[in-house]
Formats: C-alpha cells, sequence, structure tokens
C-alpha cells in the first residue's frame, strides 16, 4: 500500500507510533491522526510518576513538538471518532465532519474503571490516566493531608509512593489478598508490601470501600466493608480500566473483552485494525488471545501494522514487558508469568535487588525483577529467542547470564 488515507482514531502510545512509523517505512499517502484531547499526543507513565513528582513541565511528556506533525505532514485532527460507515469507509467525527479511509487503525485505548459508590461523583474523588487528571492531582498533592488510594495495583501504588513522600498520610485499600496480585508472584508482593508499609503507608486488604463518607460538599473519608471508617480529604480510585470497544462494536466488528483482531492484528473487516489498549489479539506465541495494557504492546503493535500497511506483512510475535517506579525501587517484568506452577529467587530482597524466575514445567515463562536490570534486559532476550534455563541455574548467583544468552 503506497497511496490513500490512513486514519487513525486514538492518539495514545499505539496511535502516535503508528503514525511515526508509516512515515518511517516510506508511506506516501495521507495520515491522520485523530487526537480527541486538547493536548499534543504525550506519553502515559510519567502521569503517575516522575510529572506527579512535580518534575518537568508538561512540554516534556509530548511525544514530539507541533513541528514533527508539520514535518511529515501528520494531519493532527482535535475531534472524536463517534461512527464508521464501513460501506463508504467513512469516519464520522463528534464535530460533524467525516473522513475517507482507504484504512482505519482503532487505537482508542482504555478508560478509567469507575467507582460505584455513594458521592464517587465527588470532585475530592479522582481517577489517573489522563494527562489532565494527572496535573489536577499534581496540584491537590499541595494541599492534601490525608489521601485513601482505592486499589493496590501499579498505578494506585505509584500514587501512594508519590503522596507519601511529599509527607501525605496515605491508606491503601484493596479487596485482594495481597497487593498487585493479578500482576505479580506472591514475593514481588510482599517485598513491595513491606516496603511501602515501612514508608508509613498503611494497606489494608481483604477488605473493600462501601461508601465515601462527605459534609455534603467535600470528602471526610472512606468506610470499609468490616465496619471501620478511613479519615481522608482527597480519594483516588485505581481499580482498572475498561478497553473502548463501543466504535468498534457499533460498527458491527466483533468485540469481546476488547476489539477481536488476528495475529495480524485485522479485524473482520479488512479496512480496519486494531492495536493497543483496544486490541484483543490472537498470540501465536501464548496460543490464545490477549488483551495487555502496556507500551510496549502499543508501540509494538503499531510498528506491526505500519510494516503490513506498507508491504510487509508479519504476524505479530512481540514480547511483552512492563515496568512500575514505586518510591526508589523499580519493578520491571519479561514475559507474561500467569501459570507458573515454580518460582525460584536469584539474589537478596533484604539488600533490595532480586527477581523472582517463574517456570511451568520448568520452563521458564517470565522474570520479575526488582532493581536489578540485568536480570531484566536477560529475561527480554532469552524469552525472545524462545529458550530457556534451568530453576537451578536461575538460583545460582554464580551462574553467568550472559553467558547462557551464547
Amino acid at each position: 500500500m503506497t497511496q490513500g488515507t490512513v486514519l487513525i482514531a486514538g492518539a495514545g502510545h499505539a496511535g502516535f507510533q503508528l503514525a511515526a512509523s508509516l512515515r518511517q517505512h516510506g508511506f506516501s499517502g495521507r495520515v491522520c491522526l485523530i487526537n480527541d484531547e486538547t493536548h499534543l499526543p504525550y506519553q502515559r507513565p510519567p502521569l503517575s510518576k516522575a510529572y506527579l513528582k512535580g518534575e518537568g513541565r508538561p512540554d516534556s511528556l509530548m511525544f514530539r513538538p507541533d513541528k514533527f506533525y508539520r514535518d511529515q505532514t501528520i494531519e493532527l485532527i482535535g475531534d472524536r471518532a463517534v461512527s464508521i460507515d464501513r460501506a463508504a469507509r467513512r469516519l464520522l467525527l463528534a464535530s460533524g465532519s467525516s473522513l475517507e479511509y482507504g484504512h482505519l487503525v482503532l487505537a482508542t485505548g482504555a478508560r478509567n474503571r469507575l467507582l460505584d459508590l455513594p458521592n464517587a461523583n465527588l470532585p475530592d474523588v479522582r481517577y489517573l490516566r489522563t494527562f489532565d487528571e494527572s496535573e489536577t492531582l499534581r496540584q491537590r498533592l499541595a494541599s492534601s493531608r490525608h489521601v485513601v488510594v482505592i486499589g493496590a495495583g501499579f498505578i494506585g501504588l505509584e500514587f501512594a509512593a508519590t503522596a507519601r513522600g511529599k509527607g501525605i498520610e496515605v491508606d491503601v485499600i484493596e479487596l485482594g489478598a495481597r497487593v498487585m496480585a493479578r500482576a505479580v508472584t506472591a514475593e514481588i508482593s510482599d517485598y513491595f508490601q513491606q516496603r511501602h508499609t515501612a514508608a508509613g503507608i498503611r494497606i489494608h486488604l481483604g477488605v473493600q470501600a462501601t461508601s465515601i463518607e462527605s459534609d455534603g460538599s467535600n470528602v471526610t473519608g472512606v468506610s470499609l466493608s468490616d465496619g471501620r471508617h478511613v479519615e481522608a480529604d482527597l480519594v483516588v480510585v485505581g481499580v482498572g480500566v475498561l478497553p473502548n470497544v463501543e466504535l468498534a462494536a457499533a460498527a458491527g466488528l466483533p468485540v469481546a473483552a476488547g476489539i477481536i483482531v488476528d495475529e495480524q492484528l485485522l479485524t473482520s473487516d479488512p479496512n480496519i485494525s486494531a492495536i493497543g489498549d483496544c486490541a484483543l489479539y490472537a498470540s501465536p506465541r501464548f496460543g490464545g488471545s490477549l488483551r495487555l495494557e502496556s507500551v510496549q504492546n502499543a508501540t509494538d503493535h503499531a510498528r506491526c501494522v505500519a510494516a503490513r500497511l506498507t508491504g510487509n506483512a508479519k504476524t505479530y510475535d512481540g514480547q511483552p514487558w512492563f515496568w512500575s517506579d514505586q518510591g526508589d525501587d523499580k519493578l520491571q517484568i519479561a514475559g507474561l508469568t500467569t501459570g507458573y506452577d515454580r518460582v525460584v529467587v536469584r539474589g537478596d530482597p533484604a539488600q533490595r535487588s532480586f527477581s523472582a524466575f517463574c517456570y511451568k514445567a520448568d520452563q521458564l515463562v517470565g522474570i520479575e525483577s526488582v532493581n536489578r536490570a540485568s536480570d531484566h534486559v536477560f529475561g527480554r532476550r532469552i524469552l525472545g529467542m524462545n529458550s530457556s534455563i534451568a530453576p537451578e541455574q536461575a538460583q545460582d548467583l554464580s551462574f553467568d547470564l550472559k553467558a547462557a544468552l551464547a
């Protein structure tokens, strides 16, 4: 495909990378990047980390300045896609205008899962996913004294660590039996719970928020399922996200826990692809369908589709990796560690430097590393090679990981 129009609905990591990669691959047709926010396309990870701490200006978050889009002839359209006319190959926008496409790529991302509790719509109840949400919280932290975080996933704990670092009282409410339970091993959960507790964060496990209390206009606290009441002047909710599949579903495209795409990221319509957080893709590597929320997944999806649209179609076979900065600790994950049946620890949690090597039937499936970047790099490389090392080798600090790669 060397001409025509590629419309990209969504200007997050996936959408931006696709537009940039199309030009890098020599695509000469029209490229339109539809951005439903008022800012230039920006990076999300710093929103709950460095930027929230007060580091950096808003322009430091932007992928590229205005000039990049002009120089690359990428049309950045400030609007929102509302419907797809597949027969006419037209995308209708919220402004009432419409655009024709040769190929449409849905990079619609995901949105916060909202809290369904009394008073959850008060201004003191906040979420953290967009730049505007981060900017509001950045300002609120300057005057808050006691924060309750609902949800002990990556975002909740990253925010909790930042707030505590500013001297704010922090309580974290988590229904699960351990922090980050859906994402990491018990070894990693235990380490981070200890670290956050040592920093003065109170973590309440196995309970849920039942209501948000207020004085009529301001939040005063959160009531818990065990009868306790936790004071708060700010509540931050991090209970997961929902993929934005509505645009695809209304157009008759198959959806489930995401927009269903094949191993080349095509929907059932050969003129429409879906990438990033919204895409439920067929994965030969893992033998099933996956929907992942990560920068790696978004950008690698984008590169795969850009290659296909410029004549180099390939099966998507990306190796997942993730990271989370919480206080002074960096968690890095290579691979997918779900379904493991054995965990081997390399290093020493007491020294704040260790990794959990996860195995299934003695085959390495993933590595979760804390402040141990070399193990993470090793994990990405060996998993990318579809190779492994024995659990006994992983546990033995004298075993040379670099040599194993050779």
